[in-house]
């Protein structure tokens, strides 16, 4: 029997600048930008709410407080929804996450186990509800292998949009154990791009200081190169809200 674990926690990222989204992100967080009838984060936050994630923590800096106004305490939507606020020019990813310690729920009480951290500029029908299983793998290698063995994160890939053909990592060829495959560096053929989802053991942070500037990836490349990074491939539908020209075709549908 597996191991069980307390509530899943989430955050979602929503701090950046949306430089490519210019002129509009002057005005708007992308994170607002509406997507068929909603703003992006809501479908982020109704998606939490039916996977029964409740305890959510979003961070915040270029025009934030429009965010926080529309989100409020979660409560409308069903959640309890924290903010960590960064700094002009924000913390980067890893710094993000570091900085507003999502395993702390909104009543301050800590969850050392793993959370869920979604991007807010992608549009997803990944169900939500799957990071509770992958939550649970991740906790059951970590009970059989300890430590210094167990994967620190899941990563979900997909497919290789159109603007990034040489995607970001692949998937070994057969599975490791059951349901399991490990992230591996961009293969030659068959690479996948990383969804900005991803599920992640809260040590995979501990070397960042709240405060300090710190990019994902480095740290991504070091769990994958140390054996320690899982993934899963998802063929649903997936945007990277990124330009004009992506969000026009989205509202097109």
């Amino acid at each position: 029997m597996k191991p069980t674990s307390k509530r899943l926690h989430a955050m979602i990222l929503a701090a950046g600048r949306g430089e490519r989204l210019r002129p509009l992100t002057d005005t708007v967080p992308k994170p607002m930008v509406v997507v068929q009838g909603k703003p992006l984060i809501q479908w982020h936050l109704e998606a939490l709410a039916a996977a029964r994630i409740t305890e959510v923590v979003i961070n915040l800096a270029h025009l934030g407080d429009q965010i926080q106004s529309f989100a409020g305490s979660g409560a409308a939507f069903g959640l309890n929804i924290r903010y960590s606020q960064e700094p002009s020019g924000a913390l980067e990813t890893a710094g993000g996450i570091a900085n507003a310690q999502p395993w702390i729920d909104s009543l301050g009480q800590h969850n050392p186990q793993p959370f869920l951290v979604i991007n807010a500029d992608v549009f997803t029908d990944w169900p939500a509800a799957k990071a509770f299983s992958i939550a649970q793998d991740l906790i059951a290698m970590k009970s059989a292998r300890g430590q210094t063995l167990c994967p620190q994160c899941h990563l979900v890939l997909v497919d290789n949009p159109r603007h990034h053909p040489l995607g970001d990592f692949g998937l070994d060829a057969a599975d490791s154990e059951p349901g399991l495959r490990y992230v591996i560096r961009r293969p030659a053929e068959g690479s996948l791009t990383f969804s900005g989802i991803g599920v992640y053991d809260p040590e995979l942070f501990t070397a960042i200081r709240p405060g300090e500037r710190a990019a994902l990836a480095p740290l991504l490349f070091q769990a994958v190169d140390q054996g320690r990074c899982v993934g899963s491939h998802f063929r649903g539908a997936w945007s990277d809200v990124g330009t004009p020209d992506r969000l026009r075709v989205l509202n097109s549908v």
